[in-house]
């Protein structure tokens, strides 16, 4: 009889176990720790350049923020096409990713494509995309939420109750056709306006929407200040940065700074939050102010 009750209590605990294995497996986080690695920062640079360029992606752009961290905007041509499959699905035609320094070690991490096509709301699978990323630069784990998010749950994600979803998204200009946008944007990132420069464009395929990456560099809501505050956990959020506009039609739209920060930092304490409390409205600022909206 005791063995009886031994054999029950232990097939509960196995089928636990994998419940719980099979409920981690389901659950999705901002970013993928390809690896971690004792080489200088701009030679590991170049292995991951050439590794991208092997599995059939092109570098969009570049962006180094601050000492200690590289960050490559990379596309191909399937990605820029599933973009135009979804509204404002501009936000995915790229992935971000990151190298960064800390103590001699390069982190070498990228957007988790789960985690962005669900949270920008996108259609179409992205197993291949992770497949592809993990066999060009590796895959040891994700991270930047300790308990992850189902897919369902990023659909509809926003940091908490009365805080912006994505589809909160702000209009910075409107023109009276998308050339007319693209061409304002071009020239306002180009001269500067409100401290933005160009980092990247990428073009949907078989849509009229261009994601721009742009780099913040003044003010409250400048990419290096904002980082240093809340990027301080051991496993760095570097590919959170840059921000996006995005040109979609005749109008150009930003996510919601609040959004945006946060589908980044999911778990950010609402006391760290607060210490850049300003830092939306400034970006949003100086992101219209390049976008050449009034």
């Amino acid at each position: 009889m005791r063995t009886v009750h031994l054999a029950a209590v232990l097939l509960s605990l196995c089928l636990t176990t994998l419940s719980l294995v099979a409920q981690e497996a389901d659950r999705v986080r901002p970013f993928v720790l390809a690896e971690t690695v004792s080489a200088p920062l701009d030679a590991k640079l170049q292995t991951v350049e050439a590794a991208l360029g092997e599995a059939g992606f092109s570098i969009a752009g570049e962006y180094a923020p601050y000492a200690g961290a590289h960050i490559l905007i990379i596309t191909d041509e399937s990605l820029r096409k599933q973009a135009s499959a979804s509204p404002m699905g501009g936000y995915g035609a790229a992935i971000r990713v990151s190298l960064t320094e800390r103590d001699g070690v390069v982190q070498v991490s990228y957007t988790d494509p789960q985690w962005m096509g669900n949270v920008y709301r996108m259609a179409g699978d992205f197993k291949a995309l992770s497949s592809r990323l993990q066999a060009a630069l590796g895959r040891e784990k994700t991270f930047g939420s300790e308990g992850g998010r189902t897919a369902e749950n990023l659909r509809e994600y926003h940091y908490m109750m009365f805080m912006p979803y994505f589809d909160d998204q702000v209009e910075l200009a409107s023109y009276d056709s998308h050339q007319a946008a693209l061409d304002a944007v071009e020239a306002g990132l180009a001269a500067g306006k409100g401290g933005v420069s160009k980092i990247s464009r990428v073009d949907v395929i078989g849509k009229e929407e261009s994601l721009f990456n742009v780099a913040v560099k003044e003010g409250v809501g400048a990419d290096a200040p904002v980082m240093q505050i809340i990027d301080q956990a051991e496993m760095r959020h570097t590919a959170h940065l840059p921000y996006d506009l995005l040109v979609s039609g005749n109008k150009v739209y930003m996510l919601h700074g609040k959004f945006r920060i946060a589908q980044s930092f999911p778990d950010l304490t609402m006391s760290t939050f607060m210490k850049i409390s300003d830092a939306p409205d400034a970006i949003e600022a100086s992101l219209k102010m390049a976008a050449g909206g009034k």
